[in-house]
């Protein structure tokens, strides 16, 4: 099991260079299917494997026209898609990233016919070869209403298509246009539908205050104006609670049944506040006072002096020489950490509560990881990948005993799993320097062997939001990081404003 203790003392530096023999297999044998490739077709992608303006537009008309009924354009249109598939794939061969994804939702709209079609031809005209499709946000499911066993609703719930599986034809369309296909799920935010159930309040994650994250995110404006209006829905769960990892579990079982070749689990972290509150120093700022949560902290203690200490510093926020001396009387108080007991005892007397607030940081970083750990069983039996996203940011110390409130141990996330750091940034239109570090902080913690694909924001040809273009940021990061051959970019709906609000607010 992966343990967050260790990670709270000092972080090694390792280099993370990695050659993939499957990969290599799989790179000859695309080489050889290549071989009786017609040389004018090759030519018709850029140095970005974007499509040339005369496939795309060939390929449009033919979905017009399937669209219109002709049935004789039907062949002629999967044909194309094979021919546009090839054409990225072998550009993919020749230019870098080997890999470029997008991430992609869809919402109720996109049930119109040749919708689905449409988007993702885009994804291929702008050279991208894998797809993550978001199947669980904001408290829903990418599922049909007629078959959702989960405890979310549906993300389709327009009267008429209760059998409609936007899941299952778009991660099926995909994989047709040679799209690697992978879904995307959030993790420990379970949404503002789930924190309304009135049988799994217990399962919300809780501070010191008894506050829940949904308490908290209406309360200040200033979070509510950074992070827009969907964030104010979010609310995210306890890892520890037994029920909440069940209903999670139900969902990517139900995931799995639609056959993605990879799951990625976003939000594995908790809720990160602005300003004073972006940095957890006391332990009323943890996340770890709901039922499960805080049963399980007690239960570190190794002794009934330890949990008794445990269970003042939780109640009071600090423990006193006057609680040392009460609980010592017998025993000196121990608990799991990864200070030795006489360690413990000697910095205590000192009237210092460092010990156990170190060790409760520990626990809620620890559910973290218990809760990915569990999340991704199910895709590691199928043999499938699974990805886990983060900030760069989210792990680190700030101003000596404090951390950042999200408490992201992705330095600890396990080896075998595809690490997918959010490598955003806003340095300037044309400055990608906080962007490129951010991406080497994370090249520097990860154990050898580790997939690193970056997740950068922006657009292609012009800045957006303060962020660089696409192409400047991808040029920075390969010069910096060449070992780097694969990334993804956030997000379909940036480079699709327009039509994106639009596919949000029609009506069916």
């Amino acid at each position: 099991m992966p343990t967050y203790f260790t990670s709270l003392t000092k972080l090694k530096t390792k280099k993370c260079f990695q050659i993939s023999s499957l990969g290599a297999i799989v790179f000859t044998l695309t080489i050889n299917s290549y071989l009786w490739f017609p040389a004018k077709v090759k030519a018709q992608t850029d140095i970005y494997c974007r499509l040339s303006s005369e496939l795309i537009a060939s390929k449009e008309n033919l979905r017009q026209a399937v669209l219109g009924g002709n049935k004789d354009a039907e062949k002629q249109y999967q044909d194309i898609l094979i021919q546009h598939n090839r054409e990225v794939d072998y550009c993919r061969m020749k230019n870098w990233p080997r890999t470029q994804g997008i991430w992609l939702r869809l919402y109720p709209c996109d049930v119109r016919p040749g919708e689905i079609d449409r988007i993702l031809d885009k994804i291929v005209n702008q050279g991208y070869n894998q797809v993550y499709i978001e199947a669980f946000y904001n408290g829903q499911v990418l599922l049909p209403a007629a078959n959702n066993p989960t405890v979310w609703p549906s993300v389709l719930r327009v009267p008429g298509y209760e059998n409609v599986d936007l899941l299952a034809d778009s991660l099926k369309k995909a994989k047709e246009r040679g799209l690697l296909a992978y879904a995307w799920v959030f993790t420990m935010n379970f949404g503002y539908t789930y924190s309304q159930l009135p049988n799994r309040q217990q399962t919300l994650a809780r501070n010191g205050r008894g506050q829940t994250t949904l308490d908290v995110i209406p309360d200040n404006v200033n979070l509510h104006n950074q992070l827009g209006a969907s964030h104010a829905f979010h609310t995210f769960i306890d890892p520890y609670s037994p029920e909440a990892r069940q209903d999670y579990s139900v969902m990517v079982n139900e995931v799995l049944k639609r056959k993605p070749q990879g799951i990625l689990f976003d939000y594995v972290r908790y809720l990160r506040g602005v300003g004073s509150n972006s940095v957890a120093d006391e332990v009323k700022d943890l996340w770890i006072y709901s039922e499960a949560s805080r049963n399980m902290l007690l239960q570190r203690g190794k002794n009934k002096a330890g949990k008794e200490l445990i269970r003042r510093f939780l109640d009071k926020g600090y423990v006193t020489s006057g609680d040392i001396a009460a609980v010592s009387d017998r025993e000196t108080p121990r608990w799991q950490s990864f200070f030795s007991p006489s360690a413990n005892g000697r910095l205590l007397k000192r009237g210092s509560g460092k010990q156990i607030w170190e060790l409760s940081v520990a626990h809620a970083a620890q559910g973290i990881l218990d809760f990915l750990q569990v999340a991704t069983q199910p895709v590691k039996q199928k043999g499938l990948p699974a990805g886990a996203v983060f900030f760069p940011g989210g792990n680190r110390r700030i101003q000596g005993d404090g951390f950042d409130s999200r408490l992201q141990p992705w330095d600890q996330f396990q080896s075998w799993m595809e690490w997918h750091p959010m490598s955003y940034g806003t340095c300037g239109d044309r400055n990608p320097s906080c962007i490129v570090t951010k991406v080497q902080r994370v090249l520097n913690l990860a154990p050898n062997g580790v997939k690193v694909i970056p997740a950068i924001a922006g657009v292609w040809g012009q800045p957006f939001k303060n962020h660089p273009s696409l192409e400047i940021q991808m040029q920075a990061i390969r010069r910096a990081t060449p070992q780097i051959n694969s990334m993804s970019h956030f997000s379909y709906g940036w480079q699709n404003i327009e039509e994106t609000r639009e596919r949000k607010s029609c009506r069916l």
